[in-house]
This record gives structure tokens, sequence and C-alpha cells, in this order.
């Protein structure tokens, strides 16, 4: 069972990101946060490297004793690909969620631009969650063992199916992404009365997805051998 950490308002599982390192490859790692209160709360996610995540969604509404849920995990956060292997695996990278009370009507498309501004004069609490890079065999406690597989992981052909399975799974996550997005754009529009949605947005979407379409149906379509 994971610990979790958080304030007052809300609770935050698990305490730490805990990112699977590999070069050039993506990472995802999820949280779920719990408002631990009858009023409707609002948080919003901060990382010291803003360049290196990608987090989704990183404001939203929590109502009373319920939990922000996205693909029955939580606030989803993407390492993107990186180039070179950090010094010992040691990450310094830090996250911050912020939260504060809101009014029960409050939707995140009409909170006010100082929501969690300190200066406003309202509660705003914050959570403070540190990032652990993790080395794919770190589960093999020899050493020497860990060597010998990385050295023949590219010989092996399981590694091969276990890869193509990943960059499956990576595409279908961005597809969810996409799609909450455009669910997103789309409530929005609807709210100010605006009957036309952008064509050229849609066009972009749909392009979007087609490719995506195209990668998942290559991807199950590999040789598993």
């Amino acid at each position: 069972m994971t610990a979790a950490v958080g304030t007052q308002l809300i609770s935050v599982h698990p305490e730490e990101l805990r990112f699977q390192f590999e070069l050039e490859k993506q990472s995802f790692c999820d949280l779920k946060v719990v408002n631990n209160t009858e009023n409707h709360v609002a948080f919003k996610v901060k990382t010291t490297s803003p360049k290196k995540y990608f987090v989704r969604p990183n404001t939203g509404v929590i109502q009373p004793w319920d939990a922000c849920v996205i693909r029955a995990a939580g606030i989803a956060v993407t390492l993107q690909a990186q180039r070179e292997y950090p010094p010992d695996m040691q990450c310094k990278d830090k996250f911050l969620l912020q939260s504060t009370i809101v009014t029960p009507n409050g939707d995140v498309d009409e909170l006010p631009p100082d929501t969690f501004n300190k200066d406003s004069g309202k509660q705003i609490e914050e959570c403070k969650l540190k990032v652990l890079y993790v080395s794919p065999s770190s589960a093999v406690p020899n050493t020497e063992d860990e060597a010998l597989r990385s050295s023949t992981r590219s010989l092996d052909g399981n590694s091969a199916v276990q890869r193509v399975k990943e960059e499956r799974d990576a595409a279908i996550r961005q597809k969810q992404l996409l799609q909450q997005e455009l669910d997103t754009l789309k409530r929005r529009r609807y709210r100010k009365g605006n009957a036309g949605f952008s064509f050229t947005f849609a066009i972009f979407v749909g392009f979007i997805g087609i490719m995506v379409g195209f990668l998942l149906n290559l991807l199950l379509s590999s040789p598993t051998t």
C-alpha cells in the first residue's frame, strides 16, 4: 500500500513521483488527489522543470469527498524522453500541488486568475512532492546480473515485444489526453455561446486522430516474434 501526503484540504497518492528512467523513452507516473472536505476544492500542479514534464490536468476542481481521477489513476505526469542519464540517477526536480476552497458552482474554466495567488487573501495550502528515477533493472539485487541483463536486452526477442506494447500504450495515452483537451475546448465554446467551432482546429485534431489511429494499427499489426 502506497503512502500518501497532503494538506488539510487534500490527500495525494503516492507521496513521491517514481519514473522508470530509460534514454529516449517517455515515462509515466500517476497521482490521485482526494478532497478531504465537504467543500469544493481547486488544485494546481507546478514543477521546477516544466520543459521535462507534461502534466494533465494541471488544474482542476474536486467535488466534496471526491477524487480527481484520470484513467482511473489520477493526474497523469509524463517525463519527456531524455538524451542522457542524470548523475547517479539522482533527480532534484520537485512538484508543488496548491489547493484552495472555491464556490460550489465553480468550474475549472471559470476560476479567477488570482485563485492560487497568495496575495489575494485566500487560504492556499501547498504540498511538495519529490521526483525519484528508477532504473528498469533496479529490481535485480545482484549488480553483475543487472549489467548482464542490460547488455543482452537488445538480443532478447521478448524485449522487442515489450517495447512495441509500451509504444502502443504511450500512443493510447496521448490520444486520450488529446481527446480531453478537445472536450474542454468544446465546453468552453458552448458556455460562451459560440455556436461555431474553429474549422482549422477541427481539421488539425482530425488529422492528429488519424495519425494516432494509424500508429495504433501499425503497432498492433507488428509481428510479436
